[in-house]
């Protein structure tokens, strides 16, 4: 059973308000896609208005005996509670219901624990699920009662078994953000040598289930798992990939964001996301093509600013609105009529449409600040010929009997190391010249 809270309060400061940027409706949709993301067989779900939440069980106590029927008639294995619970109310609401119940970060963490596949995945996961586990340590069991403490009848009572459970958790937490730190240096040492062959990186964000996989697929001819499922990918891909005028990038794909993930959720996943904040260019993917599709956009936008990424302080965004093969003619006509210049880029992942249009906004991006210049150097250099196309895009080049002189374009990253190694070869091509042999710059 999946059930939709709706706190109907009239404070500025109540959880209905924090969630009025889309409908009810539309977060028991994103409920019921995010338990079929782990297989769940969905009988019985809907929306609850609640006009005076209580403390104890989240319900009323007519709303609780009504769900406690439905639970016990459908024999019911599960109640997800779109809508943090607090332990107690975890607690009072499984002992009234008889069965196992999970809010909507357990839920999460469920389908993280289901999709985690690499190791540092599963560190995330678990770290993500310790901390939230070490609030729920309720006394809810028999064995919680205090441990005897020293040796025979001298001992004096000792510790609860809820704080050595909590301790034990504790130690954990610990030893995985050692584990987490240790994959964190690693990655930044990767970081490091990408920034030594510095081909940019652009990332691909965006809210879950909007397409970032299938784009990534198509734009690096990859097969990464995509499916239409909340949270089908879950650990971090980077591809290199070249783009139509030959400069070459390296495309990241990331974890999709949603709304309301908690702040230990993003924490646990902060040495993912720091490709995001490591990035020259953010290309935020959205599905055009669903009702919440502002309101989606706002939840990443905040997710962002989490991480430290800001319209002053992070890297430049461009927004690709996805799934346009999903619209209407008359409506993707407009979409994509209206595209040109700085706007947002409108294309379907699934269909290849618009694809093309993506690839040469991002190279024109990634042109804005390059040198073009023209390189004289002695045919017998090879090595040094050889060290120019890494370095640089080769535009044109001619071959003669002593030179080889080509023209190059020059990234913003390679400017530095390029003028040090090729600056007496190099010449400004507007230049008038009378003779063929290199002068420095």
């Amino acid at each position: 059973m999946i059930l939709e809270p709706v706190i109907q309060l009239r404070s500025e400061n109540s959880q209905a308000d924090l969630r009025s940027n889309r409908s009810p409706e539309a977060r028991l949709d994103e409920a019921i896609g995010l338990s079929a993301a782990i297989n769940l067989d969905i009988v019985h779900s809907g929306v609850v208005r609640i006009n005076n939440p209580k403390p104890a069980t989240l319900f009323g106590e007519g709303k609780v005996a009504e769900l406690a029927g439905i639970v016990a008639s459908e024999d019911l294995d599960l109640v997800v509670i779109d809508h943090p619970l607090s332990p107690v109310q975890q607690r009072n609401l499984e002992r009234r219901l008889k069965t196992k119940v999970i809010d909507r970060t357990g839920l999460i963490l469920e389908i993280f624990g289901d999709r985690a596949r690499t190791k540092e995945g599963k560190l995330q996961v678990d770290l993500a699920h310790l901390t939230w586990q070490k609030s729920r340590l309720v006394r809810s069991w028999t064995h919680l009662e205090r441990q005897r403490g020293g040796a025979g009848f001298m001992g004096g009572p000792g510790e609860t078994q809820i704080e050595a459970d909590r301790r034990q958790i504790q130690e954990r937490i610990i030893a995985l953000q050692k584990q987490l730190e240790s994959v964190r240096r690693t990655r930044e040492l990767h970081r490091k040598k990408r920034k030594k062959i510095p081909q940019p990186v652009v990332a691909l964000v965006g809210y879950t289930n909007a397409g970032k996989s299938t784009l990534f697929n198509h734009l690096t001819e990859s097969e990464v798992f995509a499916k239409d499922l909340l949270f089908a990918t879950l650990d971090p891909t980077l591809r290199k990939i070249t783009l139509p005028h030959g400069r070459e990038i390296i495309l990241s794909d990331t974890v999709g964001f949603i709304s309301d993930l908690p702040t230990h959720l993003v924490a646990a996943f902060r040495a993912t996301l720091e490709e995001v904040l490591e990035a020259d260019l953010i290309l935020h993917v959205r599905d055009i093509s669903h009702p919440d599709t502002d309101a989606q956009a706002e939840d990443v936008q905040k997710t962002l600013e989490e991480l430290g990424v800001d319209a002053l302080t992070g890297a430049p965004i461009i927004e690709v609105w996805n799934k346009i093969d999903l619209l209407d003619k008359d409506y993707r006509a407009k979409l994509l009529l209206e595209e040109q210049g700085e706007g947002p880029v409108a294309l379907s992942a699934v269909t290849g449409e618009g694809i093309d249009h993506l690839s040469a906004r991002v190279d024109s991006f990634m042109a804005r600040h390059d040198d073009i210049l023209s390189v004289r150097l002695p045919v017998a250099e090879g090595a040094l010929i050889a060290k120019l196309y890494q370095m640089a895009e080769v535009l044109e080049r001619s071959d003669g009997e002593e030179y080889v002189t080509a023209e190059v374009r020059v990234s913003d990253k390679q400017r530095g190391p390029f003028r040090d190694l090729f600056g007496k070869f190099a010449f400004d091509p507007s230049e008038e010249r009378t003779d063929t042999r290199p002068s420095g710059f």
